[in-house]
C-alpha cells in the first residue's frame, strides 16, 4: 500500500457524516476549499465520483456509500487508537461529540456545561441537539443522552441527571382566569398544551398515578408543540397547562412564574441515561465526561434533600382584574 492511498480518507468521512463541505471544514478546522480539493483528489485517485453535488448540498453516490461503509470502521479504530495513546495523560483532550435530546440538554447539560468546560480546558464539546434516536456509531458520536427506556441494549448505559417525575404546570395568570384543576379529569375543561413526539409523530399522553389508580389521558387544547423549550415558554406565557418533567422548571416554580398542579398524582419517570458503544477502553475525554456527570448527579441528589417549602397554589394565584 502506498502512503498516498490514505490521503483524503478522514476528509471523506467528515463530509459524508456532516453532509456538506462547509460543515466538514468546521469540524476538521480547515477551509472549505481545502476540503473540496481533498475530495477531488481522492475521487481522481479511485476513479469514481463519491459525492453527488447540487444546490441543496452533497450526498453520497452508490459507490460513495459502499466506500463509506468499508472505511468507517477502520477510521473509528484509528481514531480510538490515537486517543488511547493519550490515555496516560492526566488532562483529557480532544473533541467530544454528543447527541442529546432538547429536554436532556435543558435538564442535564445546560446547568453544568460551563463547569465541565472550565474543568477540562483541552476538551472541545460538539453537541448535536436532536430528539430522534440516532445510530451513534454510524454518525460518529462518542455518546448519546436520552431517557433510559429508549437506549439500545447493546450500549453501555450510565444514569445521569436528577430523578425525573411529571409536573403539571401553569402560570398564575392562566389559573386566575380558568381556575385550578383538582383532579386529572378536570383537565378536559382546560386548554392543555400538547407535545408531539418526534420519534413517532404521536401526541404525548399525560400519565397520572395515585393510591393504585392509574390514568393515561389524551388532553386537548389549541396548541401542539414538539420542542421542550417552547413548551415551557408557552406555559409561562399563560397559553395553557403543560405537562413537563422536572429538572428545568423548578426555578420558575420557585419564582412564582409557574404553579405546580396535581402534584400528588405525578408518577416517577425513567431518568436520563448517557450511553456509548461497549468497548474495552473508554477514551479519556469520555471517561472524564461520565465521571463529571456522575458527580453532579450525586451532588444534586444531596442538595435536593434540603429543598422543601414551596408557595401554595392559593398564595401564587391572583384574581384577574
Amino acid at each position: 500500500m502506498h502512503q498516498d492511498q490514505l490521503d483524503g480518507i478522514m476528509t471523506f468521512v467528515a463530509v459524508a457524516e456532516e453532509k456538506g463541505f462547509s460543515a466538514a471544514a468546521v469540524r476538521l478546522g480547515v477551509s472549505p476549499s481545502a476540503v473540496s480539493q481533498a475530495i477531488r483528489t481522492l475521487e481522481k485517485r479511485v476513479g469514481l465520483a463519491l459525492f453527488s453535488r447540487n444546490t441543496r448540498g452533497v450526498s453520497l453516490t452508490e459507490a460513495g456509500e459502499k466506500f463509506f461503509e468499508r472505511v468507517l470502521p477502520a477510521v473509528r479504530e484509528l481514531a480510538l487508537a490515537s486517543e488511547e495513546l493519550g490515555a496516560a495523560a492526566e488532562r483529557p483532550s480532544g473533541t467530544l461529540r454528543i447527541t442529546v435530546a432538547r429536554s436532556g440538554h435543558m435538564i442535564v447539560l445546560q446547568p453544568v456545561l460551563r463547569r465541565f468546560l472550565e474543568r477540562y480546558p483541552e476538551i472541545r464539546v460538539d453537541l448535536c441537539i436532536d430528539n430522534s434516536l440516532v445510530d451513534i456509531v454510524a454518525r460518529g458520536f462518542d455518546a448519546g443522552i436520552r431517557f433510559g427506556d429508549r437506549v439500545e441494549r447493546d450500549m453501555v448505559a450510565v444514569r445521569i441527571g436528577p430523578p425525573i417525575e411529571a409536573h403539571i404546570v401553569a402560570s398564575p395568570d392562566y389559573l386566575a382566569r380558568r381556575g385550578v384543576p383538582k383532579h386529572p379529569h378536570d383537565l378536559a375543561a382546560h386548554d392543555c398544551i400538547s407535545f408531539r413526539l418526534i420519534s413517532t409523530g404521536q401526541i404525548e399522553r399525560w400519565s397520572f398515578r395515585k393510591n393504585g389508580e392509574s390514568l393515561d389521558l389524551v388532553v386537548t387544547g389549541r396548541l401542539i408543540l414538539n420542542d421542550s423549550a417552547a413548551l415551557v415558554q408557552s406555559a409561562l406565557d399563560g397559553i395553557g397547562i403543560a405537562y413537563m418533567i422536572n429538572g428545568y422548571i423548578e426555578r420558575f416554580i420557585e419564582e412564582g412564574r409557574l404553579v405546580r398542579l396535581l402534584a400528588d398524582w405525578s408518577p416517577p419517570l425513567p431518568g436520563y441515561t448517557l450511553y456509548y458503544p461497549d468497548r474495552r477502553h473508554v477514551a479519556p475525554k469520555l471517561r472524564a465526561f461520565i465521571d463529571f456527570l456522575r458527580d453532579e448527579r450525586d451532588g444534586l441528589a444531596t442538595s435536593q434533600q434540603d429543598i422543601e417549602h414551596r408557595p401554595s397554589v392559593d398564595m401564587l394565584i391572583r384574581p384577574a382584574l
